[in-house]
């Protein structure tokens, strides 16, 4: 199925009732027809509208169960409605804009609703980056005391960004905090980010010295040739300037450190589908990771560190 709403009049048409939002996500899950998880038959009856209930063995299976939606108390159409807000805002979502949207009482429930939907801005089965792929690290946080530069850089997070080119312009990036600038954690990265093989450009630090070894090909950049930083590795510093500037305007800098992975996780979201003129796709796409992503309690959210 890849069947969505184009405007916001569709969405509404389409969605207007429970059955509607609780049909879509049946056919995300089981779109080529219910098989029993357990016995793997696929003749079944529905019990209380969620609850597919196999002939042969008796098993249960429930359409939210597994997905981002289980055990909410809220209406379905309230979180369709959160999603499509969420993916029809060019500039990002807060907390704040969604309790306003949705007259939610407590901010704490918009908040973790926003967080809950963050999870699946992240596709489990997305390709990794390939190519000529810019990679650097990078500080997100407030100013330094005595303006202490460099990677030893305290009080602030350390994010790692890789940039796929295409046609000498940044096409796909990733994004994450790391917990050091030591071999181990910058090789780790690419490695979970970059296809082997992919042409791999850095500075000259010595924690991706074993980049080749690790099957890339790796051009360090001659810093002696350029007249600032920016001129190194000009696509991964757009990046981190398009993303400070995101933070500072979208969240006005208020991002927790334990919290930071789920924003640059949603910067990730936005920036690969910038050029998108169907936003009714994307709030496709994020609805279809969401039926494939793990539940996450308020609790979880609250402790993730």
């Amino acid at each position: 199925m890849k069947e969505f709403p184009m405007t916001f009049d569709e969405f509404v048409r389409r969605f207007s009732t429970e059955q509607d939002c609780l049909d879509y996500l049946f056919e995300l899950r089981w779109g080529n027809g219910f098989v029993c998880p357990k016995c793997g038959h696929a003749e079944y009856w529905i019990v209380n509208r969620v609850l597919c209930t196999c002939k042969e063995c008796r098993h249960q299976a429930s359409v939210l169960a597994g997905t981002i939606f289980q055990d909410t108390r809220k209406p379905l159409k309230s979180w369709f409605t959160a999603i499509w807000w969420i993916t029809t805002q060019k500039y990002g979502a807060s907390a704040q804009g969604l309790q306003q949207i949705l007259g939610l009482k407590s901010y704490q429930t918009a908040w973790a609703w926003l967080h809950k939907i963050r999870t699946a801005m992240v596709n489990p089965d997305r390709a990794k980056l390939s190519g000529r792929v810019e990679v650097d690290e990078g500080y997100i946080g407030g100013k330094e005391e005595g303006g202490k530069p460099g990677r030893g850089t305290r009080n602030k997070a350390l994010i790692m960004i890789a940039v796929e080119l295409k046609d000498n312009a940044p096409g796909r990036i990733r994004i994450a905090v790391i917990e050091d600038a030591s071999g181990k954690s910058l090789i780790g990265f690419v490695k979970e980010h970059v296809s082997p093989g992919s042409h791999v450009v850095t500075d000259g630090w010595i924690g991706y010295s074993d980049l080749a070894a690790s099957g890339y090909q790796h051009t360090v950049y001659n810093q002696s040739q350029a007249t600032n930083e920016d001129e190194m590795l000009p696509h991964v510093h757009l990046v981190i300037s398009l993303l400070k500037r995101w933070l500072l305007g979208t969240h006005q800098g208020a991002v927790r450190a334990k919290h930071l992975q789920a924003y640059l996780d949603e910067y990730v979201f936005r920036f690969n589908r910038r050029t998108s003129a169907k936003r009714g796709l994307l709030f496709y796409r994020l609805l279809e990771n969401a039926v494939n992503i793990s539940p996450t309690t308020y609790g979880e959210l609250v402790r993730k560190t």
